[in-house]
């Protein structure tokens, strides 16, 4: 799998570096290239390798435009010194030194090579087979990296860093022969329909259900071509349609790209590095959706962007948790992954360093947090690997991170792997294939494929949506919408509804059990239940679709408490209950006026008389709760039932259920 690493690159070279003269207007001068002015720091010639003054000269004269980056013109003069002297040593290891900065692996080798040969115990060029063995690697050439890293390791001259540098390397060479001894399952395809419209499209993301995509484009493989982001729907028989332009509130004659998309499609975090006011070279701009609106992007702020180049961001499903990547003083590599989080006023956390359980002293890329909130995807050169950045996965467990874990070959190879975007039942994964002709990236397209067994999310991810309503007027209501993990008594995640159409989307991880309540002012809460406490439970269930309405908080109006919990025939309130409990507590110190009954209900199965003091039991038991979480008895009452007021039909499992029930009355 080739990686977007190679565009970003090219584009970078281009912007940024300093001109480069092409060999047509080389061969038209009749005398090389001279610097403004030499250096002072000459060495004697007698330090040199080459005897050769004019040799001598050219080098030096070299050696000056390389400090100015002049790369082209450094180039050059190499050429006449290497004519004069094709042994001499320095001008070798310059000339690979600069093709390596330009990323020409090939003609750097050439160069390293020259050196080796002629100067294998020379003390000076010790760390030429260790750089030669770096591009072996790096090319998947494992037993010529091997060959050259344990000479390196062998010279009694290498410098200490270069010698464990180069056992470094030994150990990754022998990881990476191992692995591709057990390759996984990896078969690659494009992805069908109208999507690909362009000569280049990369970093593809999707809503949770698989219907939208959101991803970077580009009319021209050259900068001057405008990027832009692009969505693409699924029509009825799931065939992605032609893309179209986002949002003429988010695209901008100048470039936007890398963004992430939350579960619900409906906020959007996206790079851009010029044309709007920001703290450094990128920065990362946040967008929200309204009906089919999105507003018009702002910074996220000083707490997440800095001075320098922060960019590849991807989103928890509520969008409220954010990683991205920076390569921001105080890190512990050049580039790292940060983590950042957004209050309920919308207000960003100052963002923190993801960690040494994720971070290295090389680079970590492309993060991409799958949509459990446990699971984190991302790229890296500072890990057991193929050579270059390969993609790596680690599972959160009660706050720690664990220990990366290669996804394998050959979904990871020689070539820098990056940027996965896993679905939420964990089964496939998109990312962008590019194609490349004489050192030119021609094409990138959209490709997916189905994940390993062996290197899947350890826990699946489901959804429920729907739409909120007034229970009266039947309007669409903006809610906020919780989940709660009723186990751990702790809030997992918020979103809100759709103040134009009321849509919400939720998502459910396996593993336990949830409420979700919708909230509004003036309006009683919601509670729902699901329990994912198994994974067989999380596998066999579909998206589930349900519309809540909810009633405004007058008299006479009654919500039922799906989260408060009872063993059988007893009134003994269960621990995981509490979480419930505490949100009627809440919301009658909210609402200081208002006074409610709790009324408990059963089945009609068994006596009257048990069933009506069993429900009293167990209304007195959530009475007897709140008196004691600060609520005055004034405002209180509790009574029971019994199987009088049936919400459902007692002839089914599944109505009895219901029909068991603990509610609270507006009185």
């Amino acid at each position: 799998m080739k990686s977007r690493f190679g565009i970003a690159l090219i584009f970078f070279l281009f912007c940024f570096l300093p001109f480069t003269e092409s060999w047509a207007q080389r061969n038209k001068r009749q005398e090389p290239p001279r610097p403004a002015s030499r250096s002072n720091n000459q060495r004697p010639a007698s330090s040199y390798t080459s005897k050769s003054k004019k040799a001598i000269e050219y080098y030096e004269d070299a050696f000056s435009f390389f400090l100015r980056r002049q790369y082209g013109q450094a180039l050059e003069l190499l050429e006449y010194c290497l004519k004069k002297d094709p042994a001499f040593s320095e001008a070798h290891l310059q000339a690979a030194k600069i093709y390596e900065a330009l990323s020409e692996p090939n003609r750097a080798a050439y160069h390293y090579k020259k050196v080796v040969k002629q100067q294998k115990k020379n003390p000076k060029f010790v760390e030429a087979p260790y750089q030669l063995a770096q591009i072996y690697f790096q090319q998947g050439k494992y037993d010529e990296a091997r060959e050259q890293a344990s000479s390196a390791i062998e010279t009694p001259q290498a410098a200490p860093v270069i010698r464990e540098e180069a056992k470094s390397l030994l150990a990754n060479i022998d990881f990476a022969e191992e692995a591709i001894q057990h390759p996984v399952d990896f078969q690659p395809r494009r992805v069908e329909g109208e999507l690909h419209q362009f000569p280049l499209q990369y970093f593809p993301v999707l809503t949770v259900d698989q219907q939208t995509m959101i991803f970077t484009g580009r009319r021209g493989i050259t900068p001057q071509y405008d990027e832009d982001i692009y969505v693409s729907e699924k029509d009825k028989q799931g065939n992605w349609q032609a893309p179209e332009l986002l949002s003429e509130n988010i695209n901008t004659m100048r470039n936007e790209g890398t963004c992430a998309v939350s579960a619900d499609g409906r906020t959007l975090i996206f790079t851009a590095c010029e044309g709007r006011k920001g703290y450094g070279s990128c920065d990362l701009f946040v967008s929200y959706k309204k009906g089919d609106t999105w507003s018009v992007p702002k910074n996220l702020g000083a707490e997440v962007n800095s001075s320098a180049w922060e960019s590849q961001p991807t989103l928890s499903a509520d969008g409220n948790t954010l990683y991205f990547v920076s390569d921001r003083k105080g890190g512990l590599g050049k580039m790292d992954i940060y983590r950042t989080q957004r209050q309920p006023q919308g207000k960003w956390i100052q963002a923190q360093n993801a960690g040494k359980s994720i971070n290295t002293s090389r680079d970590e890329v492309s993060p991409f947090i799958h949509v459990n909130g446990q699971t984190l995807y991302f790229a890296s050169n500072g890990r057991p690997g193929f050579g270059g950045y390969d993609l790596y996965v680690t599972e959160e467990t009660n706050g720690q991170w664990g220990e990366p874990k290669n996804l394998g070959y050959p979904i990871n190879t020689f070539e820098d792997q990056a940027s996965l975007f896993i679905t939420a039942d964990g089964q496939d994964a998109y990312y962008s294939n590019e194609e490349k002709r004489q050192g030119q990236y021609v094409r990138s397209e959209i490709y997916t494929f189905a994940i390993p067994a062996e290197i899947q999310v350890q826990n699946r991810s489901n959804y429920v949506f729907g739409k909120v309503y007034h229970a009266l007027t039947k309007e669409p209501l903006g809610a906020s919408i919780e989940l709660v993990d009723i186990r751990q008594q702790q809030p997992l995640s918020a979103v809100t509804s759709d103040p134009v159409n009321g849509e919400y989307l939720m998502v459910l991880t396996e593993g336990s059990e949830y409420a979700l309540y919708a909230n509004k002012e003036n309006f009683l809460f919601k509670s729902l239940t699901f329990n994912y406490l198994t994974p067989a439970e999380a596998h066999v269930q579909a998206p589930i679709e349900i519309d809540i309405y909810l009633d405004p908080a007058e008299k006479g109006r009654e919500t039922v408490l799906n989260n408060v919990f009872f063993d059988t025939d007893k009134y003994s309130i269960k621990e995981k209950s509490e979480p419930e409990l505490n949100k009627i507590a809440a919301f009658l110190q909210e609402n200081p006026t208002i006074s409610i009954s709790i009324n408990g209900h059963s089945d009609n199965v068994g006596a009257d008389s048990y069933n009506q003091t069993l429900s009293t039991q167990r209304a007195k038991a959530v009475y007897d709760y709140l008196i004691e979480a600060g609520i005055p008895t004034e405002r209180l009452a509790f009574r029971g039932y019994g199987a009088e007021q049936p919400i459902a039909d007692n002839d089914t499992a599944e109505g009895r259920q219901k029909n068991r029930r603990i509610a609270f009355e507006i009185l």
